[in-house]
């Protein structure tokens, strides 16, 4: 993604701290940095290839499971490797437009994986819920054309951000407590009013989270009404198994960005570094986890996974 050119002249960089307050263990803090980021990129990676590769997994879910990949390499990589540089040499310099330009980019990225939930909460409940119709009502096409809708949302959705940001005056003291440009963190530096900006962001905010998560509520109450309707209890147990992945993923997801956002607006009280510590959990932990949970509850997934890495 291209930097937004924003002033005739070069205007002096902002800095990222890193973590405030445990600068003297950066170096220690960057290993677990750098072990969650290699880790989730060979997972995601190796995900995106075993799809690719094999025929037999071109279905809806697995495109579903292609899409959160792709999230999730973008969502880790926008923010480790600069924040690596920040640790392990101490370059914490980024001028304005990169630093737009990655906020931009996480929040767009975010709002996109938030998307790629609530698809994935209609695509189980199709399955359980209307089982015979699924591959007529969930195409392959029809799945990429609500990716599609995603990422045209989160792009026309995050976009006024950076751009109404780009028209603050920013003051001298440029430090952001922060290992990357997170919207309200580079909204502070700002010397003017921030009131609009800080307005929207709130409102999207609500608009994307409120909207999506009603969407997977509804879904999943659907799916409970469905379960309930089988006399079975065991085959109570196997229904709900097939969505167990699902949540775990979303409250991977929501629960820490709810946290890092409440906490960035309204929690004064709570210290720096633990606030930056559970943005940072929200951006490089689902990414390490996600592929390794649907591998571990998609047994074809695991098959076709084992086939390609217990080969001698």
């Amino acid at each position: 993604m291209a930097a937004f050119n924003l002033t005739p002249s070069e205007p002096s960089p902002f800095i990222l701290m890193g973590i405030p307050g445990l600068d003297a263990a950066h170096i220690w803090i960057s290993i677990p940095f750098s072990t969650f980021y290699i880790i989730g990129l060979f997972g995601n990676f190796m995900l995106l290839f075993v799809i690719g590769k094999e025929q037999t997994l071109h279905k809806q879910m697995h495109l579903l499971l292609c899409m959160l990949a792709l999230t999730d390499i973008g969502m880790s990589t926008s923010v480790v490797p600069k924040a690596l540089c920040i640790f392990w040499f101490n370059m914490k310099g980024i001028t304005l437009g990169g630093c737009l330009t990655q906020m931009s980019f996480i929040h767009t990225v975010s709002a996109m994986q938030s998307a790629v939930l609530v698809t994935m909460a209609f695509d189980r409940y199709v399955a359980i819920c209307n089982p015979l119709r699924y591959g007529t009502i969930l195409t392959n096409a029809r799945i990429a054309k609500l990716g599609l809708v995603g990422l045209t949302r989160a792009v026309l959705f995050i976009l006024p951000m950076p751009l109404l940001l780009s028209r603050q005056p920013f003051c001298a003291n440029r430090i952001i407590p922060h290992t990357y440009c997170e919207h309200m963190a580079v909204a502070k530096m700002s010397c003017g009013d921030i009131t609009v900006s800080r307005t929207y962001g709130l409102v999207i905010a609500i608009v994307v989270n409120g909207s999506d998560l009603t969407l997977i509520a509804l879904s999943y109450g659907l799916i409970i009404r469905a379960v309930l309707r089988i006399a079975s209890k065991e085959a109570h147990l196997k229904t709900l198994n097939t969505c167990t992945a699902h949540i775990c993923v979303m409250l991977m997801f929501y629960t820490p960005s709810l946290f890092s956002y409440l906490t960035h607006r309204f929690g004064q009280g709570i210290a720096s570094h633990v606030h930056v510590t559970f943005a940072n959990f929200y951006l490089l932990v689902p990414p390490m986890l996600n592929p390794i949970i649907y591998g571990a509850k998609t047994k074809e997934l695991r098959d076709k996974v084992g086939k390609y890495t217990c080969r001698r």
